[in-house]
């Protein structure tokens, strides 16, 4: 890596991303940073990607079959003449800073081996779906670990060596958009390689959200895959998403979810295990419970889109945390009967 220049190949996956594409690599022309190249890696599209990505000037490298981002990724780094690998979601706007900024950290710190950054509190979509979910993991991200313990491939950066020794993401494992990229860090950090959560390095996501989209990528593609590699690796990071305030929300609202179904039964006169006063004392207490554990949050989107934005935000944010929970005790379940299945075998 030279000094003050270091070449930086920018690996974008796309699938039928003319919506965003052109002015994802709009703002990627427009970096102040100049010494780097874009390599555009089309995921089998069935509409004009690849010929805007032409038009607009970058390599673009095809697969012949939709295969996922983590090969695309993958084939666009064999590609690369970069010493690092800055990947960019299609749906992501970068700031006129953000190359320059990326090179200057790796210049800064020898140490790190990769660095990512979060999405900006500037959503383009005006909807509430849209501005919620942007704005949530924006915040995630602003509160987490500066050393982190994970990776994130809508803004991330590693250098070539590294990502090459660790056999890039797992495509194998993950033919669709999932958490490859969390996977990848904690190989990253099982290996003894340093991450750093830049905080200052912040982008513009483009993405709509619709209910469908969104809580089959939770589930799904988020938190099905991330508890089976929890379960599998043994290890429960306390960084982003997982850390001991939002592991007690969890329970907290599952254990809201019982009194509630028991409240609906005591008030159909099916079932009265404890008074309907009991109850919602023990309903009232947790709603405060969560709310204080999430306050700063909470508090970030009442200064940031007002009180209805923060009233709706806040059951959907407990829905959150009980798809995620219920994900979790789905797979801890699964693996205690394989567990058990293969032991019966054995014996």
């Amino acid at each position: 890596m030279t000094k003050n220049k270091p070449y930086i190949s920018v690996i974008v996956p796309a699938h039928n991303s003319r919506k965003f594409i052109r002015q994802c690599l709009e703002a990627l022309g427009e970096s102040t940073y100049k010494s780097f190249e874009i390599i555009v890696i089309d995921d089998a599209s069935t509409d004009n990607t690849i010929d805007i990505a032409r038009e607009m000037g970058s390599t673009v490298l095809e697969l012949n079959c939709q295969s996922g981002p983590a090969i695309a990724r993958n084939y666009g780094a064999d590609y690369a003449k970069g010493e690092i690998l800055l990947f960019i979601d299609s749906d992501v706007l970068v700031k006129r800073d953000t190359i320059e900024r990326i090179a200057s950290v790796f210049i800064d710190n020898p140490d790190i081996s990769s660095l990512f950054g979060s999405y900006d509190d500037t959503p383009s979509d005006k909807d509430f779906l849209s501005q919620y979910r942007n704005l949530l993991h924006h915040h995630v991200h602003q509160k987490s670990n500066p050393d982190s313990a994970t990776f994130w491939a809508g803004c991330g950066a590693i250098r070539k060596d590294v990502f090459l020794k660790l056999k890039g993401f797992d495509h194998k494992k993950f033919a669709e958009p999932s958490i490859e990229d969390i996977e990848l860090g904690h190989r990253m950090r099982e290996n003894g390689y340093k991450i750093k959560l830049d905080k200052d390095l912040q982008v513009t996501h483009l993405k709509h959200w619709g209910w469908y989209s969104m809580i089959k990528t939770d589930i799904f593609n988020r938190a099905v895959p991330w508890s089976k590699l929890i379960l599998q690796t043994k290890s429960l990071p306390e960084d982003l998403n997982l850390r001991v305030s939002d592991r007690v929300s969890t329970a907290f609202v599952g254990l809201l979810v019982i009194c509630l179904i028991i409240l609906a039964l005591d008030i159909l006169n099916i079932y009265t295990p404890l008074s309907t006063g009991l109850l919602l004392t023990i309903i009232a207490i947790i709603l405060v419970s969560l709310i204080a554990l999430n306050r700063e949050l909470y508090g970030f989107f009442l200064a940031k889109k007002g009180l209805k934005f923060t009233l709706l935000a806040i059951p959907l944010h407990f829905l959150y945390y009980f798809y995620c929970g219920a994900s979790f005790g789905v797979c801890w379940i699964q693996s205690k009967i394989g567990f058990f299945n293969s032991n019966q075998k054995n014996s």
